[in-house]
């Protein structure tokens, strides 16, 4: 279901831009993941490549209560509320994965 899409434009919104090639989660979108998260300013995470496992460090890292919401092809969105649980849950599967460094 992927295909080339022209980036949205929000005006006067803080603009990260990161690359996460497929299958990845590189140091510089969990690096702006958890600085966005950290502000007070509304910020718009555009992602060069893929962003599927990012909903990962988005649970990590938002505050309790937050909601994490993200698309699951051919079913709509997905809404995770931020708990003790999910978050457990989210680290268990981090935990899991394997590090690799270019």
């Amino acid at each position: 279901m992927r295909k080339k899409t022209a980036p949205q434009i929000f005006e006067g919104k803080n603009i990260i831009k990161v690359k996460n090639p497929q299958g990845t989660i590189t140091q510089q979108a969990i690096d702006s993941i958890r600085n966005a998260l950290q502000t007070k300013d509304d910020a718009h995470i555009l992602v060069d490549g893929e962003e599927d496992l990012l909903t990962l460090v988005a649970v990590l890292y938002a505050p309790e209560n937050a909601l994490v919401v993200y698309g699951q092809p051919n079913q709509g969105i997905v809404v995770v509320r931020v708990t003790s649980k999910k978050r457990a849950e989210a680290e268990r599967i981090w935990g899991a994965m394997k590090t690799v460094k270019k």
